[in-house]
């Protein structure tokens, strides 16, 4: 016996073999696999990475074509992803955006069966994942998370500093009829609810959410539901589309479509009432000092800022600070969508 490791330690097991041997047996090279990186190859610039956690999704929502294509939720092995994570992480990344099509439902589909990293038992879910990511050390970001009551959990991770105070959580209507039609969940006032325990919990929290105006059926009643629950919402990030037709789609086959016109006046709409509430937001921001991720000299995001989507930083440039970096920002003022400030 040469040592004893964990189940799965296959790095601890190879450490031994290699210890007894007294070096390491040189392993002969592969023209292909020998040239990419422990951490992949990725197209993000080297300071944030993609780091999807399944493909797939459970749900048949009825504006979605996503299950047809991509087939149900298939979680992948929990050790296979904090393994590519802490290869980002060691490679310098120092963002990490977890995605997938549903990434709250991850290890629905096994079960929530223990899975290893480096010798250890770990569970196959939603909130260990996260917990796990969170001891990393580096940004840890949530994109397209389904409203289960799973999320309540994570929220004290936000709080306590773990993950980034970040939900990407698609809503997409408040009209109850509507939300069925959609065959989403269909109780807004539950979301408000939650929306304000959340709040509660962490009120550094970032909310980005996405609607859909001029469903088939929506009635000019059930789209002034939709304009109340935004005011009361009060989220950070919104993204507004006017319904279109999706090939395949369940939604093209209910009744009294909305005309396109209609559709586009309906977004119009909306969005006018997100830009006063996104205004407000970020005017309560200046003279506060934000940490920020360098993206290039003189721009970068804060907790609050999704790259890519959302708004940025901007201060003066500075030959000591590169992207990757991190700054403390004081903000002096803001535009329609991004923050204006200087070092701290």
């Amino acid at each position: 016996m040469l040592a004893i490791t964990g189940p799965h330690d296959t790095p601890g097991v190879m450490k031994a073999v290699h210890a007894h041997l007294g070096k390491p047996v040189p392993k002969p090279h592969h023209p292909f696999t020998d040239l990419v990186p422990p951490q992949g190859i990725k197209l993000t610039p080297n300071h944030y990475a993609y780091l999807k956690i399944s493909e797939g999704c459970n749900h048949r929502c009825t504006f979605c074509i996503i299950p047809s294509m991509r087939g149900d939720l298939v979680s992948r092995p929990i050790g296979e992803v904090m393994q590519e994570a802490e290869n980002l992480v060691r490679a310098g990344v120092k963002e990490l955006l977890v995605i997938s099509q549903d990434t709250s439902a991850y290890g629905v589909d096994v079960r929530y069966r223990t899975g290893f990293h480096g010798g250890k038992p770990i569970k196959t879910n939603f909130q260990q994942l996260c917990k796990s990511l969170g001891d990393l050390g580096v940004w840890v970001r949530l994109h397209y998370v389904y409203p289960y009551p799973s999320v309540d959990d994570v929220i004290p991770l936000m709080a306590d500093g773990k993950i980034l105070p970040y939900l990407d959580i698609p809503f997409q209507h408040a009209s109850p009829r509507i939300l069925k039609l959609m065959k989403r969940p269909a109780a807004a006032e539950k979301v408000l609810a939650r929306i304000r325990a959340w709040r509660e919990t962490c009120p550094e929290l970032t909310i980005r959410s996405t609607f859909i105006a001029g469903f088939p059926g929506e009635t000019e009643a059930e789209f002034e539901e939709l304009l109340t629950f935004l005011k009361e919402a009060q989220l950070d990030r919104v993204g507004c589309f006017a319904y279109s037709p999706v090939d395949g789609a369940k939604a093209n086959e209910l009744p009294d479509p909305v005309p396109e016109d209609v559709r586009e006046e309906r977004k119009k709409r909306f969005m006018q009432v997100q830009a006063g509430i996104s205004r407000e937001k970020l005017k309560s921001k200046i003279g506060r000092t934000l940490k920020v991720l360098i993206d290039k000299p003189g721009v970068g995001r804060s907790m609050a800022d999704a790259p890519e989507i959302d708004g940025l930083v901007y201060f003066e440039k500075s030959s000591k600070l590169k992207a990757g970096n991190f700054a403390d920002v004081l903000i002096e003022r803001t535009g329609e969508h991004d923050l204006h400030g200087r070092m701290a």
